[in-house]
C-alpha cells in the first residue's frame, strides 16, 4: 500500500478519532499521515483489508460505496464471475452483487470498477450524476422553517443535505436546480442558486477548514487507488452587449435558461456579464441570446473579460459622445430657432417644402444615429417583450411621423394644430444617447476594486532550473516548480519558502497594512509584494487554485448575486415598461377624446412625453450598481462577502456575539504558571500533560505540547485517547490513568478540588484558562493557559458599542476567567461555561427576545452558532480560514473588520435604498406629470426634449451615487507605527 486517502463514516468527535489511531498503531509498518472526522490519509505496506477491518470492528466505516445497477448479468453464474473478481482485489472491501446491482466498498475510483465490470462482458447502467448545488434562501425565520424545509427536502427523495440553515442550503442531489428552486418555493420560501460547485464524484469529502500544514497527498504506484481528483468549476462567463435596461436582463436571463444543462443564471446590468451554472454547449448558449436579440461571447478569464470590457465601455463611449453630438448638433438649431420667435407651424408652401427637407434630415438621423433604439425595439417586438428601446422608438417615432404628416398633408389638421416636433425627435436622441455615453463612462469606474485586484496577478515568473534563473509566462509556471522572488517584485503563486527571508507586503489581499516577515516554511500569496530581501519558494497552488483567485472569483459572484431589494426592483422592472404603454394609450384616448383644441397635438405631446420621460434602466441599474461597487470595496478592505443578501441582513445587526479564543484573543495561547502536587516537579508534571495531550487537536493542546519541546522534554506514547466534548481529555501514559480537564470533569468524577481553589483562583484573576490534571483519580497538578488579547480588541469593541451595538462575550471558559477577559473590554454582557454544541442555543436565546444577531468566530469551532445567527462572520488572516466557511471572511485578523464589514453593508444598503427611493420617485412624479395632470394648474404639457433630459438623468444619477461607495472609508483608521 502507498499513501491513499479514505473517506470515513460514523466518525463523529475526536474521542472517535483517537480510538482509530488507537487501534491501527497496533498494525506494523501502518503510519496515519492525516486523520479527521471525515477521512483518513494513510501510508505503508499493511494490507489495506486489515487495516479495513481494524476501523469495522470500532464501528466505523470506511472507504468509498457505490452502488451500480448492472445489465448482462443472466443467471447465478454471471453474478459469480463479478463476485470472483471482486474477491480477488485487495482494494474491494465489501461487496454485495445481484442480477440488477452490485454494492462496493473500497478503495478504488468509480470508473476504475466500471471499468472492471465492463472488462467482465457487462455494463453499469448510467444513472443521473449527483451534483452539488447550493442556494441562498430567504423567508426562513426559525428553526421551525429549516425543519419544514427538511421535511421537504426528505420527502423528494434523491437529496442529501450537506448543510442546511436560515440563509443559504447546500445539497447533493440528482434533481436540477430547478426542481430544487420549485421545492424551495412550494414550501414558502424563495431561493437563489449559487454560481460555484463542486463535483462530488470527484471530491469525496471536504473539511471546514483549510488545513495549510497538511502536505500535499500523493499517490503511489498503485493505481488500483487512484488519486482524488481535483475540483471542478461549472461556472461560466460570458460578456454581453446589447443590453439597455433591467427588461433587458429579464429576456437574457430567461433566453440562456431555456437551453439545456443551464442550472442557473445571473445577469448583471451594471457589468453586463452573465454567470452561468451548470454544463451546457456555450456556442448553443451564445446562440441563445443572439436569438434573443443580444450579443454575447466567451471570457475566458478576468484578464480577458477585463479587457474587453473595457473595450466595450470606451467603444460605446466613444459611439455614443458622437451619436449625442450628432443629434444634439441637428436638435439644439432647431429648438432655438423656435425659443428665439422662429415659426415651426406648416402655413405654407414654402414652411412646407423647408421642413420637408428638415424632416428629411431627421429621417437620416434616425436611420444612423438613433438606429439601435429602432432595431432593439424590433428585436424586442419579434420576441414579444418591450423594453427601454421600445419606448424611446415609439416616442420619437409618433413625433416624427406626425410631424411628417402635418408637412405632407396639413389641410388634415386644423390651424392651430399644423405644428412640427422634428426638433424633439432630435434632442430626445441626442439626450438619450449622450446619457448613455456618461452612464458607460461612469460605469466603467464601478469595478475599479475587482481590477486593482487581478492587477496584483504578475504575468511572469522567475523559475529557478539547476541553478539557472528564468523569467517565464505565468502559464508555464507548473507546481511543484522554484521560483526567484527578488526584491519589489510581485509574488507569482502560491507557495512555501524554502530559502531566505524577507517582509511581504499583503495589504492588497487582506487589508493588513504592516508587513510580514517570511521565512522558511512560511506560505506567501499571489498579488503580494516583496520588499528587501530575496527569496526562494515552491509553486504550490496556480492558476485559478490561487488564493488570489479565488477571491477575485468570490468577488465576482457577490457582485452578480441579489438581495431582497434587487429581486423587488426586478419584480416591478418586469411589468414596467408594458405598464408606461398602457398608460401613454391611456393618456393619448384621454386627450384625444377630453383635452382642448387641437387635441391631436395635446395627444401626441402628453403620450410622447409619457413614453420617453419612463426610465426603467434607473431601475434596473439602482441595486446591481450598488452591490457591484459595495462588494468591490469590502474586497479592497480585507472583507469577503459571499453575497448581496448578506450585506442587507448585516445592515440591519444590533448584537454582535464575540467567541473568545482566536477573536477577542490571538488565539496562541502559552503556558504561563504550573502548579504541581504529590512531590511532582513542574517539569514532570508538563510532561506527563504534554504526553497525554499528544492525542488533541485542541488549541490549548498544542500550547502545552510546545512548552515541552521548548523546554527539550521528551514525551511518552498515550493509548486509549479519548477527547470529552466541553469537559476535557483522557487516556493511559506510563500505564497511568490521566486525565485533564476543567471543574466539569472533576465533578463528573468526584475528584476533589476544593484544596487547591486558591491556586484556580489566581489563574483566573490573570485571565489565564486553569486546567486540572489527575492521574488515577487524585488531583495531581493545575496548569494555567492564557491566550492574549488581541492589541485592538478594546478599540474594536469600544467602537461596535458606539455603534449602538449589543456586544456579547460567548466562551467555554470558566465565569471567573471570562469575566476578568470581559472586564479589560469593557463587555457587560458574558456567556461563559458553554459546551460547543451549546454556542447556537445561546445565539437562538438571543433570537427569541428580538436580538438581530452577528455571530464572529473562527468559522470552524462555531459553526452551528454561525450557521443558526442572521450574519456569520468568520475571523481569519485567509490561510486559515475557508473563505466560503461564513457569509463574511474578514483576511485580516483585526476585530475592526467587523465594524468595518457592518458599517460598509449600512452604507451600501442605504445606498440601494437611495437609488431604488430615487428611480420610483422619479417614476412616479414624472409619469403623471408627463401625462398632464398639473396642465390645470400650469396651461402646459411638459416637453417631450425635457422628459428626454430627465430620462437621461435619472440613470447618470444612480450610477453616480452607487459610485459614492468607493470612497467610503471605515471610521477606524489603523496608524502603520512599526513593523510586524
Amino acid at each position: 500500500m502507498n499513501t491513499i486517502t479514505l473517506p470515513l463514516a460514523n466518525v463523529h468527535c475526536m474521542n472517535c478519532v483517537g480510538k482509530i489511531r488507537s487501534a491501527l498503531a497496533q498494525l506494523p509498518d501502518c503510519q496515519i499521515i492525516d486523520i479527521n472526522t471525515k477521512e483518513i490519509t494513510l501510508s505503508g505496506d499493511s494490507p489495506l483489508k486489515a487495516i479495513v477491518q481494524k476501523i469495522k470492528t470500532l464501528g466505523y466505516q470506511v472507504g468509498f460505496n457505490y452502488q451500480l445497477p448492472l445489465s448482462g448479468l443472466s443467471c447465478g453464474r454471471c453474478v459469480a464471475k463479478v463476485e470472483n473478481a471482486f474477491s480477488q482485489r485487495d482494494d474491494i472491501f465489501s461487496y454485495t452483487v445481484t442480477k440488477q446491482q452490485a454494492d462496493v466498498t473500497g478503495a478504488l475510483s468509480e470508473q476504475t470498477l466500471t471499468d472492471l465490470i465492463s472488462s467482465l462482458g457487462y455494463q453499469v447502467i448510467s444513472e443521473p450524476t449527483a451534483h452539488t448545488l447550493t442556494f441562498s434562501l430567504s423567508g426562513l425565520s426559525c428553526g421551525r422553517c429549516v425543519a419544514k424545509l427538511t421535511d421537504k427536502f426528505n420527502e423528494a427523495g434523491n437529496i442529501e443535505i450537506i448543510e442546511l440553515d436560515k440563509t443559504h442550503t447546500k445539497l447533493l442531489t440528482t434533481h436540477s436546480a430547478s426542481d430544487v428552486i420549485a421545492m424551495i418555493t412550494d414550501a414558502g420560501y424563495h431561493a437563489e442558486q449559487f454560481l460555484t460547485f463542486k463535483d462530488p464524484k470527484t471530491v469525496v469529502s471536504e473539511t471546514v477548514k483549510e488545513n495549510e500544514e497538511t502536505e500535499p497527498r500523493l499517490t503511489g504506484e498503485n493505481t488500483q487507488s487512484e488519486a482524488i481528483k481535483p475540483t471542478t468549476n461549472n461556472v461560466q462567463q460570458l460578456l454581453l452587449s446589447g443590453m439597455t435596461c433591467a427588461s433587458c436582463v429579464a429576456s437574457v436571463e430567461k433566453a440562456i435558461k431555456q437551453v439545456a444543462g443551464v442550472e442557473n443564471v445571473n445577469v448583471n446590468l451594471a457589468e453586463r456579464t452573465a454567470l452561468i451554472a451548470g454544463s451546457p454547449n456555450i456556442e448553443q448558449v451564445i446562440q441563445a441570446v443572439k436569438d434573443a436579440g443580444y450579443g454575447a461571447e466567451v471570457s475566458e478569464d478576468e484578464q480577458t473579460r477585463r479587457q474587453r470590457q473595457q473595450e466595450q465601455n470606451t467603444q460605446t463611449f466613444k459611439t455614443h459622445l458622437r451619436n449625442a453630438c450628432i443629434a444634439l448638433g441637428l436638435g439644439v438649431p432647431m429648438m432655438a430657432w423656435g425659443i428665439f420667435g422662429g415659426s415651426m407651424m406648416i402655413n405654407s408652401t414654402t414652411s412646407q417644402l423647408a421642413w420637408g427637407f428638415v424632416g428629411l434630415i431627421t429621417l437620416l438621423l434616425l436611420v444612423t444615429v438613433g438606429k439601435d433604439f429602432y432595431i432593439n425595439s424590433w428585436k424586442a417586438f419579434k420576441h414579444h417583450r418591450a423594453t427601454m428601446d421600445t419606448l424611446v422608438a415609439l416616442g420619437t417615432g409618433a413625433a416624427w411621423l406626425f410631424s411628417m404628416l402635418v408637412v405632407l398633408k396639413p389641410d388634415m389638421f386644423p390651424t392651430a394644430a399644423r405644428h412640427v416636433y422634428f426638433e424633439a425627435t432630435a434632442m430626445i436622441i441626442g439626450l438619450i444617447t449622450l446619457g448613455h455615453a456618461l452612464e458607460a463612462r461612469a460605469r466603467s469606474q464601478t469595478s475599479k476594486a475587482l481590477e486593482r485586484l487581478i492587477d496584483l496577478q504578475p504575468q511572469t515568473a522567475i523559475v529557478v532550473e539547476n541553478g539557472i534563473e528564468s523569467e517565464r509566462s505565468l502559464s508555464d509556471v507548473k507546481s511543484e516548480m522554484i521560483l526567484r522572488l527578488r526584491p519589489g517584485a510581485k509574488v507569482a503563486v502560491d507557495g512555501v519558502v524554502i530559502e531566505g527571508n524577507s517582509y511581504i507586503d499583503e495589504s492588497m489581499l487582506t487589508g493588513e497594512p504592516l508587513a510580514v516577515h517570511k521565512q522558511t516554511g512560511d506560505k506567501v500569496r499571489a498579488g503580494t509584494i516583496n520588499q528587501q530581501g530575496s527569496l526562494l519558494f515552491k509553486a504550490e497552488h496556480i492558476g485559478s487554485d490561487t488564493m488570489l483567485a479565488r477571491i477575485i472569483q468570490l468577488v465576482r459572484q457577490a457582485q452578480s448575486s441579489k438581495p431582497a431589494l434587487a429581486r423587488l426592483a426586478d419584480t416591478i422592472s418586469s411589468i414596467f415598461v408594458p405598464s408606461v404603454m398602457i398608460i401613454a394609450i391611456v393618456t393619448a384616448m384621454v386627450w384625444y377624446y377630453f383635452g382642448p383644441a387641437p387635441s391631436s397635438v395635446y395627444m401626441l405631446v402628453a403620450a410622447t412625453t409619457v413614453l420617453i420621460i419612463a426610465c426603467p434602466c434607473a431601475l434596473g441599474l439602482a441595486t446591481p450598481m450598488s452591490v457591484t461597487v459595495g462588494v468591490g470595496r469590502a474586497a479592497e478592505l480585507g472583507i469577503l462577502i459571499r453575497d448581496a443578501e448578506a450585506m442587507q441582513q448585516a445592515a440591519n445587526i444590533d448584537t454582535v456575539v464575540l467567541d473568545k479564543t482566536g477573536t477577542l484573543t490571538e488565539g496562541k495561547p502559552q503556558v504561563v504558571s504550573i502548579h504541581s502536587y504529590n512531590n511532582l516537579s513542574e517539569d514532570q508534571l508538563l510532561q506527563l500533560t504534554a504526553s497525554l495531550e499528544q492525542g488533541s487537536e485542541h488549541p490549548l493542546a498544542n500550547a502545552i505540547i510546545q512548552s515541552a519541546k521548548q523546554k527539550g522534554l521528551t514525551l511518552s506514547p498515550v493509548s486509549d485517547f479519548a477527547a470529552i466534548a466541553g469537559m476535557g481529555v483522557s487516556g493511559i501514559v506510563n500505564a497511568q490513568s490521566v486525565m485533564l480537564g476543567n471543574e466539569k470533569l472533576m465533578a463528573k468524577h468526584n475528584i476533589e478540588i476544593s484544596q487547591v481553589q486558591g491556586d484556580f483562583d489566581r489563574i483566573a484573576a490573570q485571565g489565564a484558562t486553569p486546567v486540572y490534571l489527575t492521574q488515577n483519580n487524585q488531583l495531581i497538578g493545575i496548569i494555567g493557559i492564557s491566550d492574549p488579547l488581541r492589541s485592538d480588541s478594546l478599540s474594536a469593541v469600544k467602537r461596535m458599542q458606539e455603534m449602538g451595538l449589543t456586544v456579547v462575550m460567548l466562551t467555554g471558559d470558566s465565569y471567573k476567567t471570562a469575566q476578568v477577559i470581559a472586564n479589560k473590554l469593557s463587555i457587560n454582557d458574558v456567556v461563559a461555561d458553554v459546551l460547543p454544541d451549546g454556542k447556537a442555543a445561546q445565539i437562538k436565546q438571543l433570537q427569541q427576545q428580538g436580538k438581530r444577531v452577528a455571530m464572529v468566530g473562527d468559522g470552524i469551532n462555531d459553526a452551528p452558532a454561525l450557521a443558526l445567527a442572521e450574519v456569520g462572520i468568520a475571523m481569519g488572516s485567509g490561510t486559515d480560514v475557508a473563505i466560503e466557511s461564513a457569509q463574511f471572511t474578514l483576511m485580516r485578523h483585526s476585530l475592526h473588520g467587523v465594524a468595518d464589514a457592518l458599517e460598509l453593508s449600512k452604507a451600501t444598503l442605504r445606498n440601494m435604498k437611495e437609488n431604488l427611493f430615487g428611480a420610483f420617485i422619479y417614476n412616479s412624479l414624472g409619469i403623471p406629470v408627463a401625462a398632464g395632470v398639473l396642465y390645470p394648474l400650469t396651461g402646459a404639457l411638459l416637453s417631450p426634449v425635457i422628459a428626454g433630459a430627465a430620462m437621461a438623468l435619472s440613470s447618470i444619477t444612480v450610477v453616480t451615487n452607487a459610485n459614492r461607495l468607493r470612497l467610503f472609508k471605515p471610521s477606524y483608521q489603523p496608524q502603520v507605527t512599526e513593523e510586524k
